[in-house]
């Protein structure tokens, strides 16, 4: 049943669920973030870290998020009113959040999809983009007042095309096409970059135990690293999980999902990082070179790269598929918004939450150009004076409402509502089986774990 009639469909069943959490936890966090910081990590510790990170604080918080969401069946603001209303403000914690980060998530993924188009040109030869130095490229697309917008609007129009009806039938359907092409083109990539010349050092990089990056950046650097990009990697404090996991049929085991979806994000981020860093370091690049790997050092490589446009294409096809399923979850659990808050349907509520992000994304864009000298977030100290719109509404949205939302929602579900709860509706589909390890974990490990998160991304740590 469509949900403009009143009535929320499911998931077609696990399978369906499965698509579609793997899909909203893949994103440029994976093809972004976890290459540049597992280079700032120093490659093979920061990987260690990690993997503890998930199983001992990730994997037991989305537990919570998914046996929270599939109870009450609604979206994050409703789901903590029906439980006690004075919390109702950490659903809205969520839910600015999501705000915040679709006001530039949509914008870059925007990005990604003008280079696949301009990659797939330059196969046949046609225009300059493979023959223009990365950096001067993409100063001048970032820079251009009208034409990111364009690319913003047109992800946006496809997100809205894609949910406007019924979001679990719409965002299944687009996530059995777009995970397939993800991890298919990844391979691709990774396959070529580790057969380059001199790729070895990359994978060493990589898989090598190397304790110099503790000695360089300390054991508390490389932890935080970690930890935080976990953390966002598989969306703990966004509202997503709870939302996608309203939809999530009872029959299906949110233990089991719980440790899959993290695992299959965890893959995707290490085929992202055998797709980079044997390239850059190929090159003879720098792997910590941050967010300007994506656009910036990549670009250089695929264009020096025999085959490069063609590598190219492949590449930034696989990135706008992570950057539009992702764009598609946190758009729709803004729809509740809509539909729970104000008794828009469903077509009302998507375009409204989508016209939001795109009007947000407007002065996000322009600071990169006619606003580039403002500084919104100046006032608030020597530390902020640099910020541009973008690391402003960045800082905002996940530094701020997205790290003290999750403390929030931590403690409710843990110390509030009751583990008990969870419990009961982890076990509809079976015995939970580590039910105490994971009780520990969540009431104690999870609270300390969030706080430390919070302080890091407050630079507080």
């Amino acid at each position: 049943m469509s949900e403009q009639k009143g009535k929320r469909s499911n998931f077609s069943g696990t399978v369906g669920f499965l698509l579609a959490n793997i899909a909203g936890a893949v994103g440029l966090g994976n093809l972004w973030g976890f290459p540049f910081k597992m280079g700032r990590g120093g490659g093979f510790p920061f990987i260690v870290i990690y993997l503890v990170a998930v199983f001992a604080v990730g994997i037991p918080i989305v537990i919570a998020e998914f046996g929270f969401g599939r109870k009450f069946r609604a979206g994050p603001v409703k789901a903590y009113a029906s439980v006690d209303r004075r919390w109702t403000f950490v659903g809205w914690f969520h839910e600015i959040t999501c705000i915040l980060v679709m006001g530039f998530y949509a914008l870059i993924v925007g990005y990604l999809m003008k280079y696949m188009c301009m990659y797939f040109l330059s196969i046949f030869g046609a225009g300059s983009f493979a023959a223009t130095d990365g950096g001067t490229y993409f100063a001048g697309m970032i820079s251009s007042p009208v034409e990111p917008l364009v690319w913003t609007a047109v992800v946006l129009g496809l997100t809205y095309l894609i949910i406007r009806h019924d979001f679990a039938a719409g965002y299944e359907k687009a996530c059995k096409v777009l995970l397939p092409v993800l991890f298919v083109m990844l391979v691709i990539v990774a396959i070529r970059s580790c057969t380059l010349p001199g790729a070895a050092e990359g994978l060493k990089y990589m898989f090598q135990p190397n304790m110099a990056a503790f000695r360089e950046a300390g054991f508390f650097g490389v932890f935080s690293l970690a930890v935080v990009q976990m953390w966002f990697s598989i969306n703990i404090g966004f509202g997503t999980n709870i939302f996608l996991s309203s939809f999530m049929p009872d029959e299906t085991s949110i233990t089991k999902q719980a440790i899959i979806i993290p695992v299959a994000d965890m893959i995707v981020a290490m085929l992202a990082g055998l797709a980079i860093m044997p390239a850059v370091f190929a090159y003879g690049l720098d792997p910590t070179s941050g967010p300007g790997l994506l656009f910036i050092t990549l670009k250089n490589v695929f264009d020096d790269m025999p085959g490069g446009s063609i590598f190219g294409f492949i590449f930034f096809v696989s990135a706008f598929a992570a950057g539009l399923s992702t764009s598609i979850g946190i758009t729709g659990a803004l729809v509740p918004i809509g539909t729970e808050q104000l008794g828009w349907d469903m077509n009302k509520s998507t375009a409204a939450s989508c016209l939001l992000s795109f009007v947000l994304s407007i002065p996000v864009s322009l600071g990169y150009g006619v606003l580039s000298d403002v500084h919104p977030l100046a006032w608030l100290g020597k530390r902020f004076a640099g910020y541009d719109m973008l690391d402003s509404v960045d800082f905002l949205g996940e530094n701020v409402f997205l790290s003290f939302g999750a403390l929030f929602m931590v403690v409710f579900i843990g110390w509030v509502w009751k583990p008990d709860a969870v419990l009961a509706e982890v076990e509809k589909s079976g015995a939970f089986t580590w039910k105490k390890l994971w009780l520990f974990l969540f009431r104690y490990i999870a609270p300390i774990a969030t706080f430390f998160v919070a302080l890091t991304s407050l630079g507080i740590l």
